[in-house]
């Protein structure tokens, strides 16, 4: 029996969930010029579950990619600007004392919406991003020993400086390791950049950008996704991949980056409208999936030439 013959994903459900995640491909693609390739990964991140890390410079759309992708499933947004001084109670929120009903009251913070944008999340010290940590690996907040779900969907993009490196707390392997992706966005070409100042005159695209999908269907195609049938044949590509790159770095993917990299490789069939995952979806999520989970030490080349390497050389069977 085949693949497609044998998934639990049925036909029209991850037809249903492929449209929905191509329509807000286009929609972010009326803010962000360019960058189509970016734009599905980072719907590839919703669909699968995963949170996403933009390491980029200042002024390229970062804010505005977040924003995009929040606006297009009509979820609740917060931004929350990472700083020395920010306190992890900034992020999970507070209890108050009322004085009118002597009770404390809980604040939620701006963790608690669908879309979380953390920027700049490395100029926080590790107290505070392990607070972020909590809501991204278990989707709950403990607040004085009460522990409250997150919303869902619950999805977090974190942007990190790359520029001002003496300014900021370098991310440990074991926070890096927690997102699903690291993605870039990158300089505009010429021809880009001109589009967009053409947009930007006047009021910005983002003030005009409509909703294209509920949150109930990203809700649904996420069901979808995760249905999707993932085969033995492909389970044991992604496992020699991430052995690869345990054999040829000083420190390669672990058996969460594996999950992770399954998990984009269905959401990667969703976005091609299959309902089981290919080689070729698994090689399209490599590079944003595994590259920031590797270390290389001196003299051995970047932890992208490993990856680039291990697709290069892992026979797919």
């Amino acid at each position: 029996m085949s693949d497609a013959e044998n998934t639990a994903a049925s036909d029209e459900a991850v037809r249903e969930a492929g449209t929905t995640a191509r329509r807000v491909v286009g929609n972010i693609g009326e803010v962000i010029v360019g960058n189509e390739e970016t734009i599905e990964h980072l719907v590839v991140a919703l669909l699968s579950r995963s949170h996403v890390l933009l390491e980029d410079v200042p002024g390229v759309g970062k804010t505005m990619l977040a924003r995009a992708i929040a606006t297009s499933f009509e979820c609740e947004f917060k931004r929350v600007q990472f700083t020395p001084d920010l306190l992890p109670s900034d992020i999970t929120g507070v209890n108050v004392f009322d004085q009118a009903s002597r009770e404390f009251e809980f604040r939620p913070g701006p963790i608690f919406a669908n879309v979380v944008l953390a920027d700049e999340i490395n100029r926080a010290p590790p107290k505070t991003q392990a607070a972020l940590l909590e809501a991204m690996e278990e989707e709950t907040v403990t607040v004085d020993g009460d522990t409250r779900d997150v919303p869902d969907p619950f999805f977090v993009v974190a942007t990190q400086n790359s520029v001002e490196r003496d300014r900021t707390y370098e991310l440990p392997a074991a926070e890096l390791d927690r997102f699903g992706m690291k993605l870039s966005l990158g300089y505009p070409d010429e021809r880009e950049e001109q589009e967009v100042l053409g947009r930007v005159v006047g009021d910005h695209p983002i003030d005009a950008l409509d909703p294209v999908a509920t949150t109930d269907e990203l809700l649904a195609a996420r069901a979808t996704t995760a249905e999707v049938t993932v085969s033995e044949a492909v389970r044991a590509y992604v496992t020699r991949l991430s052995r690869y790159t345990r054999e040829h770095a000083q420190l390669g993917v672990s058996p969460r980056g594996s999950i992770a990299l399954s998990r984009a490789a269905q959401g990667r069939a969703v976005l091609e409208g299959r309902e089981y995952v290919v080689p070729d979806d698994v090689q399209q999520e490599a590079v944003p999936t595994l590259t920031h989970r590797v270390r290389v030490g001196r003299g051995e080349g970047s932890a992208r030439d490993v990856v680039d390497a291990a697709l290069a050389e892992v026979p797919v069977d």
